[in-house]
């Protein structure tokens, strides 16, 4: 039976393992495939969780889940798996996920860039923001200070490093925290803060960051609004020309079954909803307070406020981010996605009010004293580094310390997480169950004159969202309404009707009226479609009648003449 320890990050081989693993134990409800290769040759691996009983996953409404495609961000990939362990030891002992998997489909991604993690797991890890591929160009950068562990304790900290033009200054009462010099501040002891590293080619006088041979960000790769490298940096040569990008989009755009789509990432303790570029008078008003529903009931299960990346999580206010998956499979497909950035140090340390990219901008000393406490009697001082001294080849003398970001911030500490992607499983399987689901209303055949039959199939939407999901699904025209199809025995003809007809869309709970049952509209059945036909059957026999919606599943039955 396979095993996973929550507390700790798997590299790629032993993924691999883990994932064929559950496979061979449950092939029942779940498969394995590859969507494809990524740059350096690696599978990126897809499973389809879904009870194969009640039908392929193609043929029910489907949850796209997918982590790590920032090479660092490993507890993305964690967070999938938790939810892969929770829906298939949970199957046919909690009544929610076993309706789920009988009726609906999960596609589970946990790793969309190996190539990344493999680098942020190795033993000597080398952090990047996405794909290992050169970009833009193939040659190794020349000069800038190189990030790296320079006194071999396994930690990349922090330099401090004394001058008198130095823009930081060691807090008066706490010497562990630097805090910025005043505007016109003179005559005190300052210092510069500097990444722990070397500098290549150092001229004695001036620092540069070294750039970064890997440039690619793939979540800026997607096609919507994508723009070339003097507009948007890592977004790569054109859209989708990375593999990793490329094999989701076809995946996706190959299977319109898909309704909702989560991506994990990381950090900031909050779940991001689309647009990135747009404020929300751009949505169809429809589609902003659905959205609006999905995040109220994520931040109550999981305790992540729910937010517009426009309005309250830009890098800065007169810059936008395109390319982006969660905006492009909305715009495109009408899907309701959310980006979720796991884990926030500043709320595991007290602090619960604040804006999410602001803070780093400007924020109170007092948070910097509640992190420190935190890190001390929390993380047992692991979190936050005494300054140290340390005989800097180029340099001179220095002092190592402040924050160990690979340890507490870019992902939650090994401790800590298995309790903070425990979070999720319920909202992201309450998302599966909003799904439209078409179901059999009612079936009556009526015998006529000489041999003739009329026969009326109804079926009905069961599900919280409309059969075409969303208004922005309508106007792009990505998804068919119902399609009825009859099939008749051998010596029947058909007299009315059509042998494959489309019936129209079904709307969902949501959509049926106002929010009080007194309405002119409440009570209607447009969560409901009618196919009716009359044949010619001398002989009898069996008819064959089939109702399908890309969105909402398949309903086949059968009907017995005579």
């Amino acid at each position: 039976m396979p095993h996973i320890e929550f507390d700790r990050y798997y590299r790629y081989d032993e993924l691999t393992r883990l994932l064929l693993a559950y496979e061979a134990e449950y092939p029942e409800l779940v498969t394995l495939e590859s969507l494809g290769k990524s740059y350096e040759g690696r599978d990126i691996w897809l499973l389809t969780v879904t009870n194969f009983a009640t039908g392929q996953g193609v043929d029910k409404p489907a949850v796209w889940v997918d982590g790590n495609i920032h090479a660092s961000e490993t507890s993305a990939s964690t967070a999938c798996l938790y939810l892969l362990e929770t829906l298939v030891t949970q199957y046919a002992l909690d009544e929610n996920i076993t309706r789920c998997l009988d009726s609906r489909a999960f596609y589970i991604c946990p790793r969309v860039n190996p190539d990344g993690a493999e680098w942020a797991l190795a033993d000597k890890p080398r952090i990047i923001r996405s794909s290992t591929r050169p970009y833009p160009y193939d040659e190794e950068p020349l000069g800038g200070l190189e990030r790296q562990d320079i006194d071999g304790d396994g930690r990349a900290l922090q330099m401090r490093v004394p001058d008198p033009h130095g823009q930081w200054k060691i807090h008066p009462q706490n010497s562990r925290l630097m805090v910025r010099r005043d505007p016109t501040e003179v005559g005190g002891e300052y210092y510069r803060v500097l990444p722990e590293g070397l500098i290549d080619n150092y001229d004695g006088m001036t620092i540069d960051l070294k750039p970064r041979k890997q440039g690619l960000d793939l979540n800026r790769n997607f096609p919507l609004e994508w723009r070339q490298l003097h507009e948007q940096p890592g977004a790569g040569p054109y859209p989708t020309s990375e593999p990793e990008v490329r094999a989701m989009v076809a995946f996706i755009a190959a299977h319109n079954n898909i309704v909702n789509a989560v991506t994990f990432h990381t950090y900031s303790g909050v779940l991001l909803r689309p647009f990135g570029t747009h404020p929300d008078d751009y949505f169809p008003a429809e589609d902003l307070w659905t959205f609006q529903r999905i995040g109220q009931q994520g931040t109550a299960l999981t305790g992540y406020p729910a937010v517009s990346v426009y309005h309250d999580f830009r890098y800065h206010p007169k810059e936008t981010i395109t390319g982006v998956f969660d905006d492009w499979i909305y715009d495109h497909f009408g899907v309701y996605a959310w980006t979720v950035e796991i884990w926030s140090p500043q709320r595991q340390a007290g602090i619960e009010s604040y804006k999410f990219i602001d803070w780093y901008r400007e924020h109170p000393i007092e948070d910097d004293f509640k992190l420190l406490k935190w890190s001390d009697q929390v993380l047992e001082g692991k979190g936050y580094i005494d300054w140290y001294p340390y005989q800097h080849p180029q340099l001179g003398p220095v002092e190592l310390g402040g924050w160990d970001y690979a340890y507490c911030w870019r992902n939650p500490p090994p401790a800590f997480l298995e309790k903070e992607v425990a979070k999720f499983p319920q909202w992201v399987i309450w998302q599966a169950l909003i799904t439209p689901r078409l179901e059999l209303h009612s079936l009556k055949t009526t015998p006529l004159a000489d041999g003739h039959y009329h026969i009326q199939m109804v079926v009905q939407n069961t599900g919280w969202l409309p059969s075409y999901v969303s208004k922005k699904a309508l106007d792009k025209k990505v998804v068919r309404g119902v399609i009825a199809e009859i099939d008749l025995p051998n010596g029947a003809t058909l007299k009315t009707g059509k042998l494959r007809m489309e019936i129209g869309q079904l709307e969902g709970w949501h959509t049926l009226g106002p929010a009080i049952s007194a309405g002119e509209d409440s009570g209607v059945t447009s969560n409901r479609a009618k196919a009716e036909w009359v044949i010619y059957a001398p002989a009898g026999g069996f008819v064959k009648l089939k109702a399908r919606h890309d969105r909402a599943g398949v309903v086949e039955t059968e009907v017995i003449l005579g």
